[in-house]
């Protein structure tokens, strides 16, 4: 029985075995793994004399060949032409020829530089550790450290949107964020409870370090793999229907997703990928499936979508589905953010389907024409209401023309009444400062003695005694042809003026005498007149008692255009001897109807008299001046 050394096909370290038929068969190596020495005593190994990767017999001891170029290869002397290393990616003990430059990993093929690694190791006996991260894709959610024995001191490197979750013995420990740790027991608690950790920087834990990846993973494609069996809800047809889509996946709980997915896999993804051992897509492909079948005809049926305008109403279902799936993947620490259905495969070759499609086209046409006749509808009435809004907009500016020339009217009506009562009120002035200034001379010559009418007996003398001077003896003594003193007095031209202010008081003088002599008849009452400013009725005098107003003039009375006299009754005006000018053509009111109106406004309504015609002249026979419509010479009409 001869003893060699076998080395661990997990830690690349060497273990004691003995040949022999009683030998033991299996080995207990430190790092927790057991060697069959049956079949571990052939091992792989670069050979470091022709640098080929040849297998051979560690049984054989010193005495180990390569099969390639001969040359011893198990002993002490060519272990020492070789160095071991750790994978820069995944950090699993690997061991090669000293001369290559090169090593690929064989567990996660990362190539590895040989003088870096082992420059890098040579850190490791002063006290620092291995480097225990994940630098992969981001398609993986979940990767498994090939490593499971670690160096208490090792640096874990956790990088943003990562988390590293330790296990032991399938039981979730500690979780690290994004960061660089160094593992020493205060920071490993929990795992520090179920075993005890060595104190020097050399010694090793055995441990399983998960990382999972939380970046969204992005659209991820998901599909029913058969047709949807539903109900129309509108024409009550049965119908097959496919759907597929993309979702959006994110980690959102690491311990529940690894507490329910995890086990001996060395990682996950939603894919099956190199060095996957599950695929996420398999797992909740019967979830997407279920979900989708049993939810798609509810929704479709719930909103009575119409099978035919199925894309206009994704975003709801879409909507609807996500609410569905979001349960069953969050019960695994996963959640999707946001989730589409992109497509809905219609039933194009199923009679029924093209049955509902023809009625669908004939709905289509019906709405189509009755579209156009509630169009042509609502123009009829527009029209309508147009005609109906414009003779109410003329209608609307008669009236208000209407409106415009009455107050107009009235206006002028306003302005003529206005004026009326302006000379009223200088006739009431006038008459009250005539009153007044008689009541003051009235009063002076109370105050001197006499009265008006000794000044009239004292003119009425002077002027006889002016017209006795002028005569002569014969005049004075009767004698001659004269016809006595007032013949004489008249044949002296005495003035118009001097007989007004005489006749009157000899008349009274006269009167006086014959009064004495034959009693006068009594007068007759004067008509009485309604006072226009205060009413007052009946009135006898020339100013009403009232208010003072003077007596109105007659209908009749006019203006002296010489003189400016107001108010005359006679035909001549009574200062200056002139005729009553003859009476203009009178005109005809159009505002109220008055007839045959010679004043410039019309006495009823105010209106103002209209401008007369411009005279024309004929082109026939020149007669010029024309006021009518028809020439009276030749009778042609005036032209517009």
């Amino acid at each position: 029985m001869a003893k060699f050394v076998i080395e661990c096909p997990n830690c690349g370290k060497y273990a004691e075995a003995k040949t022999g038929f009683f030998a033991r068969k299996k080995i207990d190596c430190a790092c927790g793994n057991v060697i069959d020495v049956r079949t571990d005593k052939l091992a792989s190994r670069v050979c470091p004399h022709c640098g080929n990767n040849v297998v051979f017999d560690q049984s054989k001891g010193a005495a180990a060949k390569c099969p390639v170029c001969g040359e011893p290869i198990n002993t002490m002397a060519e272990q020492d032409k070789t160095v071991e290393f750790s994978c820069a990616r995944c950090g699993i003990r690997l061991r090669t020829s000293k001369s290559a430059e090169t090593y690929t990993c064989p567990v996660c093929d990362k190539v590895n530089d040989v003088a870096e690694r082992v420059a890098t190791e040579a850190i490791r006996h002063d006290g620092l550790a291995s480097i225990i991260k994940y630098e992969g894709d981001n398609e993986t959610l979940v990767w498994k450290h090939p490593i499971e024995d670690f160096n208490l001191g090792s640096q874990l490197i956790v990088h943003e949107s990562q988390e590293a979750v330790f296990f032991k013995d399938g039981q979730a420990l500690d979780l690290f964020g994004p960061g660089r740790y160094t593992l020493e027991t205060q920071q490993l608690p929990l795992l520090e409870k179920l075993y005890r950790l060595p104190t020097d920087t050399e010694g090793t834990f055995h441990s399983e370090v998960y990382f999972i990846n939380k970046v969204v993973q992005m659209a991820i494609k998901w599909g029913t793999p058969e047709k949807v069996r539903f109900i129309d809800p509108l024409t009550g047809v049965p119908l097959e229907l496919g759907a597929s889509g993309e979702l959006n996946l994110q980690v959102s709980d690491s311990r529940r997703l690894l507490v329910k997915l995890v086990g001996t896999m060395k990682g996950i993804a939603w894919e099956s990928g190199e060095n996957m051992a599950k695929s996420l897509q398999a797992s909740f492909r019967p979830l997407i499936t279920s979900a989708v079948k049993v939810n798609l005809a509810a929704v479709i049926k719930e909103n009575a979508i119409d099978i035919l305008e199925v894309d206009e109403k994704l975003e709801l279902i879409s909507s609807r589905l996500l609410e569905k799936l979001l349960p069953g993947f969050e019960e695994y620490g996963l959640t999707i953010p946001q989730f589409y259905v992109t497509n809905i495969v219609l039933p194009e070759d199923d009679p029924n389907f093209k049955r509902i499609r023809e009625l669908h086209t004939i709905t289509l046409q019906t709405r189509v024409i009755q579209a156009e006749a509630t169009v042509k509808t609502a123009e009829a009435q527009a029209q309508a209401q147009y005609r109906t809004a414009e003779e109410q907009s003329k209608a609307a500016i008669e009236a208000a023309r209407r409106v415009a020339e009455l107050e107009r009217q009235t206006t002028e009506t306003e302005v003529a009444k206005r004026a009326a009562e302006r000379k009223v009120i200088e006739a009431q002035a006038e008459a009250q400062a005539a009153r007044m200034q008689g009541l003051t001379e009235a009063e002076v010559m109370a105050a001197k003695g006499y009265n008006q009418k000794d000044v009239l007996q004292a003119e009425v003398q002077k002027a006889y005694a002016e017209g006795i001077g002028n005569m002569g003896p014969d005049t004075v003594t009767g004698g001659g042809s004269g016809g006595g003193i007032l013949g004489d007095m008249m044949q002296m031209g005495v003035g118009m003026a001097a007989m007004n202010n005489i006749l009157p008081q000899m008349g009274n003088l006269f009167g006086g005498a014959q009064s004495a002599q034959t009693p006068a008849a009594p007068a007759a009452p004067a008509a009485g007149w309604d006072c226009p400013a205060c009413g007052h009725k009946n009135i006898t005098s020339r100013f009403c008692p009232d208010c003072g107003a003077p007596k109105p003039a007659p209908a009749d009375a006019w203006d002296c255009p010489a003189c400016g006299r107001k108010n005359i009754t006679s035909k001549f005006c009574p200062d200056c001897g002139a005729p009553k000018p003859a009476p203009a053509d009178g005109w005809d009111c159009p505002a109220c109807g008055r007839k045959n109106i010679t004043g410039k406004f019309c006495p009823d309504c105010g209106a103002k008299k209209p401008e007369a015609p411009a005279p024309w002249t004929c082109p026939d026979c020149g007669q010029t001046g024309i006021t009518t419509k028809f020439c009276p010479n030749c009778g042609r009409k005036k032209e517009d």
